[in-house]
């Protein structure tokens, strides 16, 4: 990406980026005794979905979630029932915005990007996280990874978004609190933005997003100073 690039659409990831998984903590904590146990199942989730892609198989997100729940109770030797995935199913759909979230959102717009979100979570027939939690009305579309069968990184699943909106790569930007994310983007032409949310950071044997920042609303100060110049 270089600076005479200017996206005009920016593209968030979801849980989060935008979405709070902490508030899933006090599952982790009753069944295993331990809430820092979230971190290994939302990486080792991330990891199966993953391993699902490039081995050719694909099922929705929130049921390899459950799925790995139930595997870490395995791993651990604790009883993991199914009232307890179904706890952790209600819980992801409740998750709120991180405070940052509107604020950063609004003064985007403001600054005429466009903003969509590209989720590896499934469509729920019920219930739209991003519209229970207030952040919808400021997006332009929600893409899923459930149109294409395949999950984050695969370049498919960026694509989809390009091809929807009918823009060239050098258009998007991925705004994501996963390294492993940017990169995927990137390596479509796409540019990208890193927030640093607690527990994340940039590799740096890999490529590096365009813009970092700790939190979404000075990652939103970067990328209008960049690219809104």
């Amino acid at each position: 990406m270089t600076d005479t690039a200017s996206p005009t659409v920016l593209v968030f990831d979801v849980n989060e980026t935008l979405l709070d998984i902490e508030t899933l903590a006090p599952l982790f904590a009753r069944v295993f005794g331990d809430a820092a146990v979230l971190r290994d199942w939302f990486a080792q989730t991330i990891l199966h979905a993953e391993a699902a892609t490039l081995a050719g198989h694909y099922l929705p997100f929130g049921r390899l979630a459950g799925g790995v729940l139930r595997m870490l109770g395995t791993v651990r030797g604790v009883p993991v029932g199914e009232a307890d995935v179904e706890e952790l199913r209600t819980r992801t759909l409740a998750m709120p915005p991180h405070p940052d979230v509107v604020p950063a959102l609004r003064r985007l717009a403001a600054a005429r990007f466009r903003l969509v979100t590209l989720t590896n979570s499934a469509p729920d027939p019920a219930v739209n996280p991003l519209e229970r939690a207030g952040v919808a009305p400021l997006l332009e579309r929600q893409f899923t990874v459930d149109a294409v069968r395949r999950f984050k990184p695969a370049p498919e699943v960026y694509r989809q978004v390009s091809d929807a909106l009918g823009l060239p790569g050098p258009d998007f930007c991925l705004v994501a609190a996963h390294h492993w994310d940017t990169v995927g983007a990137q390596a479509l032409g796409w540019a990208g933005a890193l927030v640093t949310r607690p527990g994340n950071a940039a590799v740096p044997a890999l490529p590096q997003p365009d813009v970092t920042a700790p939190d979404l609303e000075a990652l939103a100060e970067a990328m209008i100073g960049r690219w809104r110049r």
